[in-house]
Formats: structure tokens, sequence, C-alpha cells
């Protein structure tokens, strides 16, 4: 048994890769601004932003690995100088703590919107799947944030990689257990209503993640990360694209930008690759949409 500590574990994602770690026999601690009800782990009330209550944190509990998720969670929530400071501040704490204190591994939270999709000025891969040795393109400051966070652990890697394994996963759109039953996800519609209008889920490119199935990742990552080259990089996803029918086609309808690409990817296959995750950690999501959601009905307004 490892002992882990986990930033952010009270967050949405955090809460499935607590309880996953803790399913893996971890003993699991949480570092977060706020407590979780039920929460598999011992809990710490700590602001990531002061490096020097982080490092002491850090060194008190002496962990295994760390795995920092918390950040700012999504573009817009905040003035992109705010986003940008706050995330790219918060790793170099985490850093910083989990160097003093000797952790054998980090594992750092970025995410899929480095590929530069949805920027106003137009945006079109090079290829697909998109997989990742493809080119980022940040176009606001929480993707800008998230490029620079990989580029510290990178850093990180140059100067430590000799003591420490380091690694970075792009968990794809997170879906809580609770959403395929019809709760609101952090979008304010339901996954249901998601499938029955593509064009929520076309602005992500059609991409998802069971959280359990990002818990799982990081609990193999945790396991098998010398297995790795160190500071790899990971697309986590599921291997199926959130959408009804074939992906081509919906690519073709929805994305239009991406239809020179289209015939590149096969039946329901996912626009993002996580091939490399399987490759080399022996990793694959096993939740996917179809056998998971509960189908429901989108109210209709009454007829006079």
């Amino acid at each position: 048994m490892s002992r882990i500590v986990v930033t952010g574990g009270a967050g949405r994602l955090g809460r499935s890769v607590v309880t996953q770690l803790a399913e893996h026999g971890h003993d699991v601690v949480s570092l977060d601004r706020e407590l979780a009800s039920d929460l598999r782990a011992t809990q710490i009330e700590v602001d990531l932003l002061d490096a020097e209550q982080t490092r002491e944190v850090l060194v008190r509990e002496r962990p295994d690995a760390v795995v920092h998720l918390a950040a700012i969670a999504v573009p817009g929530a905040l003035p992109d100088p705010e986003i940008f400071r706050i995330n790219t501040q918060l790793v170099w704490s985490v850093l910083d703590g989990a160097l003093a204190a000797q952790t054998g591994a980090l594992l750092l939270a970025s995410s899929p919107t480095v590929m530069g999709y949805g920027a106003p000025s137009g945006w079109e891969p090079r290829y697909l799947p998109l997989d990742e040795d493809h080119p980022t393109a940040p176009w606001n400051g929480y993707a800008a944030s998230k490029v620079a966070m990989e580029e510290i652990v990178r850093m990180a890697v140059r100067q430590h990689g000799d003591t420490t394994r380091f690694g970075i996963f792009r968990p794809c759109y997170v879906i809580a257990p609770q959403e395929w039953d019809g709760a609101v996800t952090q979008q304010g519609h339901t996954v249901a209503e998601r499938i029955a209008d593509p064009t929520l889920s076309a602005v992500a490119l059609f991409n998802y993640v069971d959280a359990r199935d990002a818990g799982d990742f990081v609990a193999t990552w945790i396991a098998r990360a010398h297995e790795a080259p160190n500071g790899s990089t990971f697309f986590v996803g599921a291997p199926d694209a959130l959408v009804e029918g074939a992906t081509a086609d919906a690519v073709r309808t929805h994305l239009p930008a991406l239809a020179s690409h289209a015939g590149d990817l096969a039946g329901h296959e996912s626009v993002f690759s996580s091939a490399r995750a399987e490759r080399l950690l022996g990793w694959r999501a096993t939740r996917l949409w179809r056998d998971h959601l509960t189908r429901q009905t989108v109210p209709q307004e009454a007829t006079p």
C-alpha cells in the first residue's frame, strides 16, 4: 500500500480519483480548500497557493506519490490572467512541496483543450484522431495555463528526473457516475440531452471519460509509471465518441472544419486517441456511454 496525496480531492474529478485509489488499496490524503462528506481519504484543508503551507503539509505527510488535480477547472470561470496565474502558481507550489518531501512520483492533470479546438479565429487539426504528438494551440487563459503547467512538469523532468517520476494526463470531458442517471453535468445539462443535441457535445469534439475510468488511469500510472518514459503525456478518454451514429458522419455535420480528416475515423471511434496509455501502461477505458446511460425523455412544453 502506498500513501498518495491528491490535490483537489474534494472536487468533481477528485472524488472519483480518491475512490478508485482507495479501492486499489492506497492510503489517500486529500488536500483541498473544502472538505467533502464521505470521501475515502484523510482530508486536510490547505491553501495550495500558499507555497510555504503546501510544503509543510507535504513534508509532514511524506507521500509516495502526488496527484495534482487542483486548478480552476473550466475556461471563463475567471478572467484569463487570473486563471493563468492561479493554475501555474498551484503547480509551482505543489512541485516545490513534493520535491521537498522527496516524493517518488508526481502526476499532473492537464486538459484536451490545449489542442486549440473552438478558437474564434478557426482551428483545423493536422490529422485525426488527435494524439499526444499533435501540436498544441491554446487560445484562452485556461488552455494556455494547461500548456504552461505541462511545460513546468517537463522542466522538472530535466531538473529532477533521476529521482522522481513525472507524468501528465489530459482527461477528456469527465462524466461522474450519477450523471449517467440524469444528474446535471457541469455544463448545466444532462448527458441524455448531450446525446439528443449533438451540438452540445460537438464543442468538445464529442470526447468524454467516466470519472471512474480516469481514477483507474491514475492508479495504473502510479503502479506502472516506471514503464513509460519519464514525463510522458497521456490522453485519457473513452475509445468511442459521445454521439449517436458514426463519428465521421457527426464530424462532417457538426464540425465542418475537421471534415477533411473525418474519413480517418472508423465507426464510433473517438476523435481523441488514448492508444499511448494502452500501449505503455495497459490502461483502456471500459465504461462506455451506450452501456451506462439511463435514457431519459427530455421534457417537452405542454401543448394547448
